[in-house]
């Protein structure tokens, strides 16, 4: 007898009827690829999916995984097909994605896979490091990098994104304070909602997105002694005030998924903190999205001491609310006997797969899973077509400080004997800095192929690399543990630095590039000290023995110790790491062509004994007064005391003044506004951009509050002898903070207004607030 097969429409509505119990694969009914009906809503679908899903399909949702040693890709093909996967990483190009979302089809519902990658400061165009991108204080370029970015990425089928890494750093010892955006929460929060919407676009249903996942949740800026993975211990009231705004606000801003932490938090590693991310994420803060712990922070429950076993250690993180779970394989292995025992349960699970399938349907995979993978295939991956490099020059060029300028020799001229030295002035894989994505240093520019094109038919250009990035065999086998990142040139120091003098000689201005390589600033590249290492020391030396003017380009991922070279150098020029266009940005500004508008938010100390050194630190019942010092005060007596460079400080070619401030009123009340004006003057002879600042501070509160607080800032070009009012309004809610009881809301009472073009150089006004 002929049987009359069941429509699908039929087979769901039947199974809209089943509990959500997860069925085995013997009771599971026969396949229909998981593709939505006309008009089905989001949640129908996956209600409807979820209950034709095998436990071992569900679990398999939660596991994301990489193609390599432990996870070979005959074995994980196997794996996709079989339906125990929910996403890949590390996978970066057309075919390999291709061939990976081919196997989820022809597994039993095709629910296909979604595809990340640390897309962190561009894909295949590198952008500046996240220091570099948050020293222009311009909002629409650092959105323009994360849209170059998604539009790059999404080109190549990738979805998701482990970024925007918006960790508050004031240790400049930790490695990754070079991924993250300073030390200030306000100013880090607006750059974290740039960049999501950048990633994000209009929404993810939109081309040439790809989905935001901030990191690292949370505190993992704050470990003890600026060990990367180490311990914090933190009140409420900093985690609140200081820490935790700016993922606050990347998910406000619509970020799709959350990246957990490696470090623990008062004692409970962030991947087994229910109070982390169920309480406050998800209960306080009201996020929906997806969680992903980081790699292998599962297993490593162990070593952190609160799991004794991979079972525990599962149960840990699920039931904390860690729900794809990075690189091992401790979901699979071991969920079913937890489930089995009543230890953890199906709402968990299906919690967590519902998740993970809500983020495939944002980003648009089930109506299609070759959706990012449209049109053919690029003939060379690598073309230079693929590339954005204007965008990525003019933003590497609004990110670069002008530290100092003694004497104007900046602007470079064209002419004459320019002589340019040091180890990293013909580094391409340095200029573009660690976590460089897709990009190839192939194709990025270095100093001395940026300034042979300045100066080409114009100035003679000499160049010698005076010395290695560092003389120190140790801390070359470290860098170089898993690739060649230091490369060693086997002359001896004294041969190298001979050379180079002989070149500074002939030289009418000297040009050092000097600073990190880029594995010194990255994850696991935590320092005891923020010296430049001696080799190049010896080097600046010697060409300051020389008499010639000495211009410093520095490339670094983090504040440092430039006191001897700060008082040496002519000029110095602070360019981070500054992405594929690099070379080419810095001979921008050295040539004036770009005159550069950067300002640091990150404190530079004196020296590594000021860690940490922060602008919006509290003050003490005897404070330092820097032009009445005294002993019985917070100091320290070896050292002048205060930053190097302060928060929010940057030079230009021109000058600036910045007239008293005037307040709109003397009193506010709640609901009402004051306005706080300046009239700014450029003062030089030629044009240019600043950034002028508001700081705020509470003079008298419940808790010590700091001694100022940025609450507003305002980018402006100026030509010369041009002014401009600036108006900063400031409202009741600008002066609310988290109290002793972690109720937010203002307080009566006096505040001081202070504006300038750093944290330091300020005009003092008041109000009070009613």
């Amino acid at each position: 007898m002929k049987r009359t097969p069941i429509s699908r429409i039929c087979w769901l509505g039947l199974l809209l009827g089943l509990g959500s119990a997860s069925l085995s694969a013997a009771q599971a009914p026969a396949a229909a690829p998981a593709v939505p009906l006309a008009g089905q809503s989001k949640d129908a679908f996956i209600d409807s999916l979820m209950q034709r899903m095998t436990l071992e399909e569900k679990i398999g949702q939660l596991r994301l995984v990489s193609v390599g040693p432990d996870h070979p890709k005959p074995v994980l093909l196997k794996e996709i097909a079989e339906g125990t996967t929910g996403a890949v990483f590390n996978t970066v190009v057309r075919p390999g994605i291709r061939d990976l979302q081919d196997a989820a089809m022809k597994s039993r519902l095709k629910i296909p896979l979604f595809f990340a990658y640390d897309v962190v400061h561009g894909h295949r165009t590198v952008f500046p490091i996240g220091l570099g991108l948050a020293a222009s204080w311009d909002m629409a370029s650092i959105e323009r990098s994360a849209r170059v970015a998604a539009i790059e990425a999404s080109a190549d089928g990738l979805n998701l994104t482990y970024s925007p890494t918006v960790d508050i750093a004031r240790d400049p010892r930790w490695g990754r304070v070079s991924e993250g955006f300073g030390e200030d929460a306000w100013l880090t929060s607006k750059v974290a909602a740039a960049v999501v919407k950048g990633y994000q676009g209009q929404g993810l249903n939109q081309p040439q997105t790809i989905m935001a996942g901030v990191k690292h949740f949370a505190l993992y800026g704050a470990g003890e002694g600026g060990r990367d993975y180490n311990t914090v211990d933190m009140s409420p009231q900093r985690m609140f005030q200081d820490y935790l705004p700016p993922y606050r606000a990347a998910i406000d801003a619509g970020a799709g998924a959350v990246m957990v932490s490696l470090n623990s938090i008062n004692g409970v590693p962030a991947t087994a903190n229910k109070w982390l991310l169920q309480d406050l994420l998800r209960g306080q803060w009201g996020y929906k999205g997806l969680t992903l712990s980081d790699h292998g922070a599962v297993l490593e429950l162990i070593k952190h001491g609160v799991a004794a076993t991979e079972r525990d250690a599962t149960q840990a993180a699920i039931n904390a609310g860690v729900e794809m779970n990075m690189n091992d394989d401790l979901y699979g292995k071991h969920m079913p006997e937890l489930l089995k025992a009543g230890l953890i349960s199906q709402d968990e699970i299906d919690r967590a797969c519902r998740d993970v399938l809500a983020a495939k349907w944002d980003m648009g995979l089930f109506h299609d899973p070759y959706r990012y993978l449209q049109g053919k295939d690029p003939v060379d991956t690598d073309a230079e077509d693929r590339l954005h490099r204007a965008d990525a020059r003019e933003i590497a060029r609004k990110g670069m400080v002008l530290l100092k300028n003694e004497g104007g020799v900046l602007p470079l001229k064209r002419d004459g004997v320019i002589a340019l030295i040091g180890p990293l002035a013909d580094s391409k894989r340095d200029v573009m800095g660690s976590w460089s994505a897709a990009g190839k240093a192939f194709q990025a520019v270095t100093v001395l192929e940026g300034m042979g094109a300045a100066t080409r038919g114009h100035a003679a250009l000499l160049y010698a690399k005076g010395a290695n990035v560092t003389d120190d065999p140790e801390i070359v086998k470290y860098l170089n543990e898993y690739s060649e990142d230091v490369k060693v040139d086997s002359r001896s120091p004294k041969a190298m630095i001979d050379e180079a003098v002989e070149k500074a000689k002939q030289a009418d201005v000297v040009v050092a590039v000097v600073g990190e390589s880029q594995g010194m600033a990255h994850e696991a590249s935590s320092k005891t000290n923020l010296h430049i290492a001696q080799s190049q020391i010896e080097l600046l030396k010697a060409l300051k023995a020389t008499g010639k003017p000495l211009v410093l380009v520095l490339m670094n991922g983090r504040p440092m110790d430039l006191r001897w070279e700060s008082a040496n150098a002519d000029a110095v020029l602070e360019t981070w790491f500054s992405g594929t266009e690099g070379g080419n940005a810095i001979a921008d500004v050295l040539f004036g062509d770009y005159n550069p508008s950067g300002k640091l938010t990150m404190t530079f100390p004196r020296s590594v004994g000021q860690v940490p050194i922060y602008y919006n630190h509290l003050n003490t019942g005897r404070p330092f007064d820097h032009e009445h010092p005294n002993k019985y005060t917070s100091r320290y007596f070896d050292s002048q005391n205060g930053p190097l460079y302060p928060f929010g400080f940057g030079l230009s070619y021109t000058d600036f003044s910045v007239s008293d401030v005037k307040m709109s009123g003397s009193k506010l009340k709640k609901g009402d506004q004051l306005t706080a004006s300046v009239t700014v003057k450029n003062t030089g002879k030629v044009a240019g951009e600043t950034t002028v600042q508001l700081y705020l501070r509470d003079v008298a509160a419940s808790i010590s509050r700091p001694v100022k607080e940025l609450k507003g800032f305002s980018k402006i070009l100026l030509q010369p002898g041009e002014s401009k009012v600036v108006q900063f309004p400031i409202r009741e809610e600008d002066l609310r903070f988290y109290d002793s009881q972690l109720r937010y809301a203002s307080e009566p009472g006096e505040f001081k207004v202070y504006v300038g073009l750093d944290s330091d150089n300020v005009k003092e006004q008041s109000f009070t607030l009613l």
